[in-house]
């Protein structure tokens, strides 16, 4: 039987016509092995960044990636050993990168596939930066099943993390193992290693705030909202502006004068923060937190004049600006640490507000479709459980107990 040898280098290449052309005698396996390696092996030569050269003393020289010191210099007695070095240093490092590579890699590609913003991407990588240190500089091939285990325990003792903490640190996890998984450098599922480890309850550290803490009292909101009102600037006016619809303090930096019809608030912008030449970007991105976040919020008739005093004052797109600048969410958080200082409440962030106002939602009666609606979340179990407090204080909380007929 003739062999049309043409018509084999012209195949389609498949695994099935390399076999094919091997079982025949066509195709040489060792020479082909020996062709493959010699080209992996130019290939890591020519993505050495640093020149090699011939000292007076006869030995070869050049220099190798080094974490700590940037680079240092390698030395061999001849071309080839100089070489070898360089081959096998890049070749490790494509074949068994360590924990942190993989960590960039897949960050790096998330980010360019916009699956994340920049904001989060610095969020991720402080994250890694608080909790993989040591064992971020652990080869990829090197790690075992039981080792994930133990630094997963570890990390989540030794940093004392909460539920959500413990959650957001296993992300990073299932993201670099399950691309060290498709690149083959591991053979075991992440997922079902992470399922299989026993998390008491108790190991989590509790972050119970107080209900003080979380929210502003009956007694409290009212010196809020007098001394607001009473020192009625732009900053204090979008933080009225807060008090009475819900806003996250994002979604209120990112409001335009376009965003408002007829006392409706049409929210779908957010403010977003990260970093990018060691500065700090405050950026606004044309979609909020979630997607339940689209939405309608209705703000009250009766505190209409904070929105028409921001139409007023803005001289640009942004609803709350100073100078024709968009006040920034720092600017409101630091602005409500002073306005709390002055009307001695204690100290609360922007999102208590939000806490606040979901309460008093609850608390007067409102339907929970409307409230879900005006807090954008998907469930009013999200609401109950996360945002709501009790407001009263002791003195009132004994007053409806005691007016109670107790059989």
């Amino acid at each position: 039987m003739s062999i049309n040898r043409n018509r084999m280098v012209k195949s389609s290449g498949s695994n099935y016509d390399l076999n094919y052309a091997i079982n025949l005698g066509i195709i040489d396996i060792a020479d082909l092995q020996e062709k493959i390696e010699m080209s992996k092996r130019y290939e890591y030569l020519n993505k050495h960044p640093y020149s090699v050269w011939q000292g007076k003393n006869g030995k070869w020289y050049t220099y190798l990636p080094d974490a700590e010191k940037g680079r240092v210099q390698k030395e061999r007695n001849s071309q080839k050993e100089i070489e070898d070095l360089i081959v096998e240093f890049w070749k490790d490092k494509s074949e068994n990168p360590t924990i942190e590579e993989l960590f960039n890699e897949w960050v790096s590609k998330k980010l360019e596939r916009e699956e994340i913003s920049k904001a989060t991407r610095d969020r991720y990588v402080r994250q890694y930066n608080e909790s993989f240190s040591d064992f971020g500089r652990l080869k990829i091939r090197e790690i075992t099943e039981s080792d994930i285990e133990d630094f997963m325990l570890s990390t989540l003792h030794e940093k004392n993390m909460t539920a959500k903490g413990f959650s957001n640190f296993r992300t990073l996890v299932f993201g670099i193992f399950k691309l060290a998984k498709k690149k083959k450098y591991v053979n075991y599922s992440i997922t079902e290693v992470v399922n299989d480890i026993e998390i008491s309850r108790k190991s989590y550290r509790k972050n119970r705030k107080t209900d003080e803490e979380a929210v502003f009292m009956e007694n409290e909101l009212p010196s809020i909202v007098n001394y607001l009102e009473k020192n009625d600037d732009i900053v204090n006016i979008g933080l009225l502006i807060m008090f009475k619809s819900g806003l996250r303090v994002g979604e209120l930096a990112a409001l335009k004068c376009e965003d408002i019809t007829d006392n409706v608030i049409h929210v779908h912008r957010t403010e977003i923060c990260y970093e990018e030449g060691g500065k700090r970007i405050f950026a606004v991105r044309d979609f909020p937190k979630t997607e339940a976040g689209i939405r309608d919020v209705i703000f009250p008739e009766k505190y209409a004049k904070y929105l028409r005093k921001a139409m007023q004052t803005s001289s640009g797109e942004y609803l709350l600006e100073i100078d024709g600048e968009r006040i920034r969410t720092y600017q409101f958080r630091n602005r409500l640490k002073v306005v709390c200082k002055n009307a001695n409440v204690v100290s609360k962030s922007p999102h208590k507000i939000r806490k606040t106002y979901a309460s008093i939602l609850i608390d007067s009666g409102v339907s929970e479709s409307v409230i879900i609606s005006q807090m954008g979340h998907t469930d009013i179990k999200t609401t109950k459980g996360f945002y709501y407090r009790n407001r009263k204080g002791e003195e009132k909380k004994r007053e409806v107990i005691d007016s109670l007929t107790l059989l």
